[in-house]
């Protein structure tokens, strides 16, 4: 069966994080969890196209209950700022949808000194899911769903040199972050599992999906209009992974048809790279050193 919106579940009383909610496929995620009932907090870095894009989604559904809430995955300061702002007003969360995502043409870091492919699309959702998964797995089937890309297939985590120092291509950095996603995701269901925890994390990817982040291509934004699909559909992965009650945790999300390029969502494979748990447990130990985080795992309350 063809899996569409129209089957998810109602998620009213349930809260969720989409980071890069402002647009692309952040913003029809935000839309198709609000409009099952669930109290969607849109982390964006725009505020200006944030705001824009919430009041986008109330004209579609007027009785949505949503809010938008700035998020630099940049800077990690600013992570800790949105969580601290997160749990003094709520005191729940169930899904967390780690989107937002870019590709930059010409090196650069933030203050850290981390490539900012690697810092926004891998360290900043690390840091905000591992500050966030103790509240996370109280809740009794809390999601944990990161968006990784089709460019996961020709990424190779660089240990030597993982702030490309030396000789940046924007391509290998890329698929250098959107590998990071699938590794993180594998080991933190491992953990999870480890743990008792009722939480699962999956991954998903909108394949060849018309967004602003082709913009930055010299071929993307000439392909995705014919070849490619909308960014409401390239959400679709997405929300299934986030909702569909029959899927496991540890399991990548994306199109059904032409190479995972377009279509419905269904279970796809990935690279063996990605399924290496040495190389995930060594990039958790790296990223948790980069980011000073460490993940508290704890069974969810009865």
């Amino acid at each position: 069966m063809v899996w569409t919106p129209n089957q998810m579940p109602s998620l009213a009383g349930r809260t969720a994080i989409v980071t890069g909610a402002n647009g692309g496929i952040g913003f029809h995620t935000a839309k198709h969890l609000a409009s099952q009932g669930a109290h969607v907090v849109m982390g964006c870095r725009n505020m200006s196209k944030a705001q824009q894009a919430l009041e986008k989604l109330l004209a579609k559904h007027p009785t949505a209950n949503a809010e938008v809430v700035h998020l630099d995955l940049e800077h990690l300061d600013k992570v800790n700022s949105f969580c601290d702002d997160f749990e003094a007003k709520h005191d729940r969360l169930d899904i967390i949808i780690n989107n937002a995502g870019v590709l930059s043409p010409s090196h650069a870091t933030n203050q850290q000194g981390h490539e900012v492919q690697f810092a926004i699309n891998h360290l900043g959702h690390f840091a905000l899911t591992g500050r966030l998964i103790p509240l996370l797995n109280e809740s009794p089937n809390g999601r944990i769903v990161t968006v990784s890309s089709i460019a996961h297939r020709w990424g190779r985590i660089r240990f030597h040199d993982l702030q490309w120092e030396e000789h940046y291509n924007m391509w290998g950095a890329y698929g250098q972050s959107k590998l990071a996603n699938l590794l993180f995701t594998f080991e933190l269901e491992r953990r999870l599992r480890s743990a008792g925890c009722s939480s699962s994390a999956l991954a998903a990817h909108p394949g060849l999906t018309a967004t602003d982040i082709t913009r930055e291509s010299s071929w993307m934004h000439k392909a995705t209009p014919l070849v490619g699909q909308s960014a409401d559909v390239g959400s679709w992965p997405s929300v299934r992974a986030a909702t569909d009650l029959n899927v496991q945790g540890g399991t990548f999300w994306g199109p059904r048809w032409c190479f995972q390029t377009w279509g419905a969502p269904k279970r796809v494979g990935c690279s063996r790279t990605a399924r290496d748990s040495a190389t995930a447990s060594r990039l958790w130990d790296v990223s948790e050193a980069l980011t000073g985080v460490r993940f508290q795992f704890h069974q969810a309350t009865p």
